[in-house]
């Protein structure tokens, strides 16, 4: 019990002015993935309900750390317990919150400091620690908790470090043990023996030099050794992202999310603010196609200012388009703001969740309007972008003949599309093993569209993981796919693996995969052409 609540109170605000000081000196020195996250947690920090949650346990006559300690539980146990993976996931932010508060508190600096090149093991990584990590050191990361949308997660496949989740792990690793990591396979070798070493020292050395080789091509175009010619694209959160994927040798942007806007703050962007951060990205491409993608809210990505209604599936509720269409103001203004930026760069607009002909219709009457409305108040704009949709619902898919007479091209978001179809949750790590982006049903629908799209005289992109995996890119080159976006990490090595292989071969091979039963056999059947 704390004699004196007034003195408890004076030490958890300093301790928060303390950490919120420390949070944007990381900021300052961070990336734009690492400063969107760190941005949150500030949010998050100076959150009302939570600093009125530790007031209250120290009013009640709590020290401050326990007061910190009991509400970053409930606020986490809350977020652990809901359905949707992503806000499980989000827990951890609070925890790490949470961490960082209580080390303000004992007058201790947070994170971790590395002092040689090492692997990290620990149950569990907060952002702001991996964040903090000095990388030139960081070799790898081992946890025994977090899934592919934890923050940390996203940031080690931003880094390309090889991360890992191996349950139990800390149990079993000392400080100073050997530890071989293969990051690709989800493996880790404890203590090796020197010939199993020797074997993963030598796979590191050809790994390091071929990513080598690869970036010293970076100015060459993915084209395959019988001429057939992919662009390569990069997938951008924000408009920092793109001028460092253009050195990597992006031929534009495939998507760029316009969420990052929306996200972890108390209001909705103005227009003034959208067109800025368009116009800087469309300008940061200098020349070259930057699809923006309008904005893609709801489903794993909750805005509190939207007060959005909790819905018991919403990955099938109101989310993107469906949102804009009972938010027309909001769509307006990022519509606007959009056609503005346009000048400044080759605009492409791209309306997700489209399932029918309506949606796309009632998506161009917006865009028609924002137009109109430009035009009447005498602002400079761009009047014919190009417009296309996510194909990311097996609807759109299978009417994909009838929306190709409607669009400028098609962008398959195979996330989506693969959680859809398969019926399978992307974020529930349980289900891992169900999610299969080379389901031949997936494939199936994939090489409708882009039969539909050419068949209309459009192009055709893929914008989701499946795009930057090595076998997924050669599977999908050789079903016709015009487009590639993906991780600008992912660039060098598929454009190296287009440019080793004759289209003749990938298109045979695809075709074959068409007719296989399972994910395994076309695994089997295009795992030889990986080199």
């Amino acid at each position: 019990v704390a004699d004196n609540p007034e003195a408890e109170r004076r030490r958890f605000q300093e301790a928060s002015e303390a950490d919120a000081s420390a949070l944007s000196g990381l900021m300052a020195q961070a990336d734009d993935q690492a400063k969107a996250i760190l941005e949150a947690h500030l949010m998050m920090l100076q959150d009302p309900s939570l600093i009125e949650q530790v007031e209250a346990g120290i009013t009640a006559g709590r020290p401050a750390e326990t007061a910190v300690e009991s509400a970053v539980d409930e606020f986490a146990g809350m977020l652990a317990a809901l359905d949707d993976p992503y806000l499980k996931e989000r827990a951890a932010d609070v925890r790490d919150v949470g961490r960082r508060l209580m080390a303000a508190l004992a007058g201790k600096p947070a994170g971790l400091r590395l002092e040689r090149p090492c692997i990290v093991v620990a149950h569990e990584l907060g952002p702001s620690d991996t964040i903090g990590l000095d990388r030139s050191l960081l070799l790898g990361l081992v946890t025994e908790q977090g899934g592919p949308t934890s923050h940390t997660s996203i940031l080690a496949r931003t880094w390309a470090i090889p991360a890992v989740v191996l349950p139990g792990i800390t149990g079993r690793v000392a400080s100073g043990d050997m530890i071989a990591l293969d990051g690709d396979a989800g493996n880790l070798l404890l203590n090796p023996a020197a010939e199993a070493l020797a074997a993963y020292e030598q796979r590191a050395r050809q790994a390091s030099a071929q990513a080598e080789r690869d970036l010293a091509e970076a100015e060459l175009v993915a084209e395959t050794t019988d001429g057939h010619r992919v662009e390569l694209a990069a997938n951008a959160g924000r408009p920092g992202d793109v001028a460092p994927a253009m050195a990597l040798g992006a031929e534009g942007v495939g998507l760029f999310r316009s969420e990052f806007l929306f996200m972890g703050r108390q209001t909705a962007p103005d227009e003034e603010e959208q067109y800025a951060a368009y116009s800087e990205a469309l300008k940061a491409a200098a020349g070259h196609r930057v699809v923006i993608r309008t904005m893609d809210i709801g489903g794993d990505k909750a805005v509190d200012y939207l007060n959005m209604e909790k819905e018991e599936n919403p990955f099938l509720g109101v989310r993107a388009l469906r949102l804009c269409f009972r938010r027309p103001g909001l769509f307006r203004t990022q519509l606007r703001a959009l056609l503005r930026a346009g000048v400044h760069g080759k605009l492409a607009i791209m309306f997700p969740m489209v399932g029918s002909l309506g949606d796309l219709r009632s998506a161009r009457r917006e865009l028609d309007d924002a137009r109109r409305s430009l035009e009447t108040d005498g602002i400079t704009h761009v009047s014919h972008p190009e417009v296309g949709i996510m194909v990311e619902i097996p609807a759109a898919a299978l009417i994909a003949p009838h929306l190709a007479q409607e669009v400028d091209f098609f962008s398959i978001g195979t996330n989506d599309l693969v959680q859809y179809t398969l019926a399978v949750d992307r974020g529930n790590p349980d289900l891992a093993d169900l999610y299969q982006p080379y389901h031949p049903a997936v494939l199936r629908l994939i090489d409708q569209v882009v039969i539909a799209a050419h068949a209309a005289g459009k192009w055709v992109g893929v914008c989701g993981e499946m795009g930057g995996q090595p076998i997924g890119s050669l599977l999908l080159t050789g079903l016709g796919v015009d487009e590639l976006s993906m991780s600008p990490s992912r660039l060098p090595k598929v454009r190296r693996l287009i440019r080793s292989n004759r289209f003749a071969e990938l298109e045979r091979i695809a075709r074959e995969a068409l007719t296989l039963g399972t994910p395994d056999y076309v695994t089997q059947l295009v795992e030889p052409l990986v080199k």
